[in-house]
């Protein structure tokens, strides 16, 4: 008998659109702003309008065939997805360099900051002024592997010998330059006033007004509100594991009362999973297919983070535990917990997305999170 339902956010309670706009944003100033590689063929702006951002999101993504992949192969983070697009943009990008500047491959094996990407961005303009990015060009070369999740980022690797004969391991969730992205894309999603709370630091680009206040509900709040409350109830304790940070978990769902349905020593997010990885490397990466965070969210904020991670798996109980998730990397990390999983068809995918879950078995498929008290009866 369920007794704890946990619930993923993005996809589930709110939509992933601006989450992925501010993804497409992220690798579009990395490569074209002069603040970091400054790539010629693009202008950047850290105020685009409406109509540049749906260009941009256009573009990076290939009309979303990038997007769809990357979650295919069980990548849940927008930290993970910017990474990939981006590096694999510098690999492309040192491969046409190094015929005329052999010591450009040099810096696919040292941690890349800004100080080297400001030297890719001299070489660039250089010596490949009309370097053209190709978004599209991603599907092919990691369609070559069969890597899932996090070992797509270590892929990079082999992507760096194969294009430009380096051999490194610069490529990884550890190294700076994932930080650098993972900053900068909190620039974008949380705007000025908002970014320092998150990163400790200003934004390196003022003028970016962020999307946390433009969040969309995947279903009007008050179905929601009605939901929560009838499960609250029946006696079920709710909580949530998301790849989303405190703030930007806590603020869109408070202003719309949501968050105070869900038990606070239940709320699990990735400031959560970040410090768990702080004190626990040995056990990174911990996001998403990992099942650290539905496990603590079973287990309360409170339960030290290395008991957690050794909590044994899968439970004895787990038929007392569901996870509503919209992605394969939630399915996953239920599957290790040895618990039910609910799969709604209100991500990216949408309703496209009921096949692929039909065929991992996912116990139950519903249109949108409303359903769940039909399975619940």
């Amino acid at each position: 008998m369920i007794k704890t339902i946990l619930f993923d956010v993005d996809g589930v309670l709110l939509s992933e659109e601006r989450y992925f706009d501010a993804s497409a944003l992220t690798v579009w100033e990395l490569l074209f702003s002069p603040g970091y590689v400054g790539l010629q063929g693009d202008t950047f702006t850290p105020a685009p309008s409406e109509a540049i951002i749906r260009r941009v999101r256009e573009q990076v993504f290939a009309h979303d065939e990038v997007l769809n992949f990357i979650k295919s192969r069980g990548i849940n983070s927008n930290w993970d997805m910017v990474f990939l697009a981006f590096s694999y943009q510098l690999i492309r990008l040192v491969e046409v360099l190094k015929p005329q500047v052999p010591e450009a491959a040099s810096l696919l094996t040292v941690q890349l900051e800004r100080p080297q990407l400001a030297q890719l961005r001299e070489w660039a303009n250089a010596y490949a002024p009309d370097f053209q990015v190709d978004y599209a060009a991603f599907l092919p070369d990691f369609a070559k592997s069969s890597a899932q999740k996090a070992d797509m980022l270590l892929y990079l690797n082999e992507l760096a010998r194969e294009r430009c004969g380096v051999e490194t391991a610069m490529f990884s969730p550890n190294c700076v330059l994932w930080q650098l992205v993972q900053e900068t894309f909190q620039e974008w999603y949380l705007g000025d006033e908002q970014v320092a709370a998150s990163i400790g630091r200003e934004t390196m680009q003022p003028g970016k007004k962020g999307f946390l206040t433009d969040e969309i509900p995947i279903v009007p709040p008050e179905d929601m509100i009605g939901l929560f409350r009838t499960l609250k109830e029946r006696g079920y304790t709710l909580g949530i594991g998301t790849g989303r940070p405190s703030i930007e978990t806590h603020v869109p769902l408070r202003a719309m009362g949501l968050l105070e349905w869900f038990d606070p020593e239940r709320v699990v997010t990735a400031t959560h999973v970040l410090e768990a990885e702080a004190n626990c490397p040995d056990y990174v990466p911990l996001s998403k297919p990992h099942p650290y965070s539905y496990v603590k969210g079973l287990l309360g904020l409170t339960t030290p983070d290395r008991d957690v991670l050794q909590y044994p798996l899968p439970l004895t109980n787990g038929e007392e535990l569901l996870i509503v998730g919209d992605s394969l990397a939630d399915f996953l990390a239920a599957r290790s917990i040895g618990c039910r999983f609910a799969a709604t068809l209100t991500g990216l995918s949408g309703q496209e997305a009921r096949s692929k879950f039909e065929e991992v078995q996912a116990d139950y498929i519903l249109d949108d999170v409303r359903c769940l008290l039909d399975i619940l009866t």
